[in-house]
């Protein structure tokens, strides 16, 4: 594999980053990977694990030089940090990011982006509930889908060659308008997350269950909840508060379904609770048959497997 980027700045080490960082160097992708956390515990596990080829404390020095820079942070924080980083940027260099909300990112960061710098949105479709720069992984971006969302005014080679990048690390690409990349999220992990929160915290509050109960006794569909549930939250806090309408739009549509599962258990409407059973038990059918989960007991998962999110 020939070295597609000459010098990378990761700018959070967590698991996308650290993922990140493991796929290149596993493919010669990259001549020098540098890397910065602004927690000095973060900087100091990266450095002791060799993350990274070099763990900068200063911010100006992990992006100084290179031509591509990643945005890896909380999307709340991304605004922020790109105008720390404007200044020290090289021309020609280019700018993506991983969050998993696109439209406000945009609004955060272009504005801060510099004259001769490219900017191009990403989001990887990919995770685990662990977090932290021990937690990434080569693999984790194998066969999953890595959406671009270009802007009206992004160079087209800039976004090919970050595109050769990403599907060298094992992911498939499309585009997708950001808008509308936030809608579809909402819809395929937003809403889920928050739906995975909630039912956590609903066994958490119910005396009458106690945590030895749920911890002893869960079944299969509480467990995922919990897997989910134990994501980030200084990440998942920015999501919904950065993707608000979307998120409140499904969610309202989610609350109407829920009323109508409801009055048909009420009302011992069977036929009805069968059908509507029916017809979404066909959506799993297609996630497996697009090779985005397995149809292996357990969902294929092991005892210290990483499973994807």
């Amino acid at each position: 594999m020939t070295v597609i980027y000459d010098r990378v700045a990761l700018i959070g080490l967590g698991l996308i980053a650290g993922s990140m960082a493991h796929a290149m160097r596993a493919g010669g992708l990259a001549g020098h990977i540098a890397g910065f956390a602004r927690s000095a515990e973060t900087r100091q596990t990266a450095r002791q694990i060799g993350l990274c080829d070099s763990i900068h404390d200063d911010i100006k020095d992990a992006v100084a030089g290179a031509d591509l820079i990643v945005l890896a942070v909380p999307v709340g924080a991304m605004g922020q940090v790109m105008a720390q980083i404007a200044p020290h940027l090289a021309p020609g260099a280019t700018v993506t990011d991983v969050g998993s909300v696109k439209q406000s990112v945009i609004d955060a960061v272009a504005p801060h982006v510099p004259q001769g710098v490219h900017f191009v949105p990403g989001h990887p479709l990919a995770g685990t509930e662990h977090s932290g720069p021990m937690a990434g992984f080569a693999t984790l971006f194998a066969n999953r889908w890595w959406l671009l969302t270009p802007l009206a005014d992004s160079d087209d080679a800039a976004v090919a060659r970050l595109d050769r990048l990403i599907t060298a690390m094992g992911a498939k690409t499309d585009r997708m308008e950001p808008t509308h990349h936030d809608l579809v999220l909402s819809v395929t992990s937003h809403v889920p997350h928050l739906i995975a929160y909630t039912m956590v915290g609903v066994a958490d509050h119910l005396g009458r269950v106690t945590d030895e109960e749920v911890i002893q006794y869960s079944a299969a569909g509480f467990r995922d909840f919990t897997r989910i549930a134990a994501s980030d939250p200084t990440m998942w806090r920015d999501v919904f508060l950065h993707n608000k309408d979307a998120t409140l739009d499904i969610l309202g549509r989610f609350t109407e379904e829920l009323f109508v599962l409801q009055r048909a258990i009420r009302m011992g409407d069977g036929q009805q609770l069968h059908d509507y059973f029916t017809r979404t038990r066909a959506i799993r059918r297609g996630i497996i048959d697009a090779g985005q989960d397995t149809g292996a007991p357990d969902f294929g998962r092991t005892p210290g497997a990483k499973p994807s999110a």
